[in-house]
């Protein structure tokens, strides 16, 4: 069995036409270019708040909820469901479970798919097992979404359970992940997040540079990303600008996505730390084009303890050397300097920045370049294509 000349039902965590592009959208995008894919957004698993940006997805939904699956420019459909974002009422979790089921169907019917594949990356998709009777059943956990704010924990954690139990494969995005997975499931590949590197790569060669990033004082050191206060560590960054204030901190990327009443205003009290706001991602190597050095200054908790950030093979694919803080799954990655503290993320950078040769940045780029997105879904693919037939003949 392999990846191509397939349906392909996905069920994400975001939205497809999202500020941020993730794993979903981009193995998505290009398992379309081959298969049928219908891509089911968002259920809604955090809680909204009354706040811009939520008030704008719920106001988007509701137009949409009943509609039929869109086709958009990448190939593939896409369906927004009407569910309710209250999953941890039982009543609500039941209605949830006739709703999407039903919407789905629909769309299915429509599209002529046959013995799809249900490829998810929530749990909650165990509701669509019955529906879609799927000749195979991967779940790709690619975050502990159980410990963003908003998500009712016990009953993700439960329908985690139960559908990593059922699935044929596990992808699992970070170490930490992989382990918790194995506890559910003995068939678990760990496939880390990679890049669009080819894309990245070209930050090497000569074009435009972002005005915003050009605009700047050198060094630049830049993020690109949500600015959230849930992953970012505002301290750090804020103590890191301060002891160099010769030094300018570009932040690229929307402000309170995924947690709409973040407080980040410590970061703009600072004149060298800049919040540049978000760019398409086809805009970002322009960005790296014009950076010193690409930091990922994460705080340590809960969520963040599972993460693999995108951004890893981003920077390095555009030759960028690289300062991070301690995230766990950033001990397996050489090309990644990690440091705790302010005074030591200081001194890393201080040695990253001797580090921008032209010689030293194609080292990094070339170096990044087996990480792609291509290559992630060939190892899949393989992993797929080497189920036992009772796997694959459900």
């Amino acid at each position: 069995m392999g990846l191509v000349g397939r349906d392909i039902v996905c069920v994400g965590f975001a939205d497809w036409d999202t500020e941020l592009p993730t794993n979903q959208h981009h193995l998505m995008s290009r398992l379309a270019a081959d298969n049928r894919v219908l891509f089911i957004e968002s259920l809604g698993l955090r809680r909204p708040q009354l706040a811009g940006r939520d008030l704008k997805r719920i106001a988007r939904r509701l137009r949409r909820g009943l509609a039929p699956a869109r086709q958009v420019p990448e190939g593939l459909h896409v369906l927004s469901p009407l569910v309710l974002p209250l999953h941890a009422n039982a009543v609500v979790r039941k209605l949830n479970a006739r709703l999407l089921p039903a919407l789905v169907q629909r769309s299915i019917k429509h599209l002529n798919f046959k013995d799809p594949i249900l490829w998810a990356y929530v749990p909650q998709a165990e509701a669509l097992l019955d529906t879609l009777q799927p000749s195979l059943v991967v779940y790709h956990c690619v975050d502990d979404i159980a410990a963003q704010p908003g998500v009712d924990a016990a009953s993700f954690r439960a329908a985690e359970a139960r559908f990593a139990a059922r699935a044929d494969l596990v992808l699992a995005s970070a170490p930490a992940l992989a382990a918790r997975m194995r506890t559910l499931n003995d068939n678990v590949l760990y496939a880390p997040n990679v890049a669009d590197t080819a894309a990245f790569a070209t930050a090497l060669t000569p074009g435009p540079v972002d005005p915003a990033i050009a605009a700047l004082p050198r060094p630049r050191i830049v993020f690109t990303g949500a600015v959230v206060a849930t992953k970012l560590d505002v301290p750090l960054l804020v103590d890191v600008a301060r002891a160099r204030p010769d030094w300018s901190f570009a932040l690229v990327g929307p402000t309170g996505m995924g947690d709409p009443s973040t407080d980040v205003s410590a970061l703009r009290d600072v004149p060298n730390i800049h919040v540049l706001g978000g760019r398409h991602h086809t805009a970002l190597p322009d960005v790296l084009r014009g950076a010193d050095a690409g930091i990922i200054p994460y705080a340590s908790n809960q969520l963040t303890a599972s993460i693999f950030p995108m951004k890893v093979y981003e920077y390095l694919a555009a030759g960028l050397p690289v300062v991070a803080t301690e995230l766990p799954a950033l001990e397996r990655v050489d090309a990644i300097t990690t440091a705790r503290g302010a005074p030591a993320f200081a001194t890393a950078l201080d040695a990253a920045l001797t580090r921008t040769s032209d010689a030293d940045r194609a080292a990094r780029s070339q170096a990044a370049a087996a990480h792609s997105w291509d290559a992630r879904l060939a190892q899949i693919a393989a992993a797929i294509a080497a189920l036992p037939p009772a796997a694959q003949a459900r």
